[in-house]
């Protein structure tokens, strides 16, 4: 599906392509592709020797390592304006990592081409693509330092502090995420996660429904 105006308005709001101007941003997006996919689609496989930029509009996807029997580690979950891919496209080694549609999902699709003649002629983007290579690289040294030291309860709170999102003076979480999710996510049993996340609606610190969870009050230091 050939992309529109609705995508070049897009792009022009994400960072890596904030230095274009209008006219190339247009055109970059015109050589793009616009794909839909169902929930629990996996857009690419860990190991893979793929070759596009995927950049979400629309829904959620989970970046994820697995192993032979199945066992997970969430790496992170994104939504509309960030972007996946781009390290295989780079240094031409297969993917890294796996990501699968949490909910149906759009996302825009570059061929390896199109994004290297883009880069070539807009070294400028290089510079946004190291900052945020630099801030991934810092969050994943986070991510193991936290695996590292803390305790299951130590990873649970870091983890939904770095999910939720500050909005009418409430911290919220505008995920819907299973126990599962979040034990993949800090890798811990689903049993653990369930009695940690029980003990603090108990006590009131945090509230879940459908959409998601609110964090109440400071979660404490230790469980």
């Amino acid at each position: 599906m050939a992309s529109s105006k609705s995508d070049t308005s897009m792009l022009q709001k994400i960072p890596l392509f904030s230095s274009l101007t209008d006219a190339q941003v247009a055109a970059f997006s015109q050589r793009a592709g616009t794909k839909s996919y169902p929930r629990n689609t996996i857009l690419v496989t860990e190991g893979d020797d793929t070759d596009s930029l995927f950049v979400v509009q629309a829904g959620k996807v989970k970046v994820y390592l697995s192993d032979e029997e199945g066992k997970e580690l969430i790496l992170n979950i994104q939504g509309p304006g960030d972007y996946f891919g781009e390290v295989a496209l780079l240094d031409d080694a297969p993917r890294s990592a796996s990501v699968m549609t949490l909910e149906d999902t759009r996302c825009l699709v570059v061929s390896k081409r199109d994004f290297q003649e883009c880069l070539l002629q807009n070294p400028q983007i290089a510079l946004v693509l190291l900052r945020d290579l630099s801030q991934r690289l810092r969050q994943l040294t986070e991510n193991v330092k936290s695996l590292a030291l803390m305790d299951v309860y130590g990873r649970v709170a870091r983890t939904l502090l770095g999910l939720a999102e500050k909005r009418d003076g409430q911290m919220v979480i505008d995920q819907k995420l299973t126990q599962k999710d979040i034990a993949n996510m800090v890798g811990a049993s689903r049993e653990m996660v369930s009695r940690i996340l029980k003990d603090l609606t108990a006590g009131g610190y945090i509230s879940m429904n459908r959409a998601g969870m609110t964090i109440n009050e400071k979660l404490p230091a230790h469980w």
